[in-house]
């Protein structure tokens, strides 16, 4: 391609395509991008590129820019989306899972697909029930053990980890909508403990500048005098998970010690509709999805 062809996760998908034949097609990452996968940029952290994998029948060598799986592939796993052959969803984000560098990251990519409603997590056990003893699959068993479908970003899912693993936290609640005892929506945490009140809130480089410092700390404000104990996750938390940590465990106990101030509820008041879940999204009508689905856009 000529040099000055920006190379987009749809580019590299389709570049890595053209050594396919009937039967074959693209997977993982960049399968789940090309089917609109918010959150598969192909790279590590924003950083460095990951190869595209296709699968192929034949002894076709990797080349720069993408790489060769050879496991077995129905033709009924294969789909033709815009003149690209890619694996079904659930197949690419299995794959996904199944060879993830850790855990987390294998929780990572199904949160990740859910999110953009590509699969649920009933879908994904199904599929994952009816494998073998293929590489990778206790790790896919395991993910889904802790995956969630209304995880907004990978950097939301890792919180969840740190509250869970490296606090030993009970399991929160992901972008729970908090009412006040009347009705009022008051704002959606990323993560909610509902017995005790503690919140999560992720602050990535978005919050950084001066108007989103303010109106994080008007939500704070708001949360507190409501009796929930809100706790930030700073970007930069990830060069030191240890601090912060330490500041979840105060902020765990400051809320068990107010858990009977409890002017708020997440229980949603009649005219709510709710977004928690893949079939909740996609029982949505096109203008709904434009109304209640716009922190996307963000994404």
């Amino acid at each position: 391609m000529p040099a000055h062809v920006v190379q987009t996760p749809a580019q590299r998908a389709v570049e890595a395509a053209a050594v396919l034949k009937k039967d074959e097609a693209v997977t993982g990452w960049a399968g789940l991008a090309w089917l609109g996968g918010t959150w598969f940029d192909g790279t590590y952290d924003g950083v460095r590129p990951r190869p595209v994998t296709v699968v192929a029948r034949r002894n076709v060598r990797a080349q720069p820019g993408f790489e060769v799986s050879q496991e077995f592939l129905h033709p009924d796993e294969i789909e033709v989306v815009d003149g690209l052959a890619v694996t079904m969803a659930v197949r690419s984000v299995v794959f996904e899972m199944r060879y993830a560098d850790g855990l987390g990251a294998a929780i990572e990519a199904i949160d990740m697909a859910c999110y953009s409603d590509l699969v649920s997590i009933a879908e994904v056990t199904a599929y994952v029930g009816q494998l073998g003893p293929v590489t990778g699959i206790q790790q896919a068993r395991d993910s889904l053990l802790e995956a969630e479908e209304n995880s907004w970003s990978p950097r939301e899912t890792r919180m969840r980890g740190v509250w869970t693993r490296r606090a030993g936290l009970p399991r929160p609640r992901c972008n729970v909508p908090v009412f006040t005892l009347d009705g009022h929506h008051v704002g959606t945490p990323d993560l909610i403990d509902p017995a005790t009140g503690l919140v999560g809130l992720y602050h990535g480089d978005s919050h950084l500048s001066l108007v989103g410092a303010s109106k994080d700390n008007c939500q704070d404000a708001d949360f507190r005098d409501l009796g929930l104990e809100p706790v930030a996750m700073f970007a930069t938390d990830w060069h030191d998970l240890g601090a912060f940590t330490r500041r979840l465990l105060a902020a765990g106990a400051r809320a068990r010690t107010r858990a009977g101030e409890r002017a708020w509820t997440i229980d949603p008041p009649a005219w709510w509709t709710p977004t928690e879940t893949v079939a909740q999204r996609r029982d949505l009508a096109d203008w709904q999805r434009d109304r209640y689905l716009r922190y996307r856009q963000a994404a």
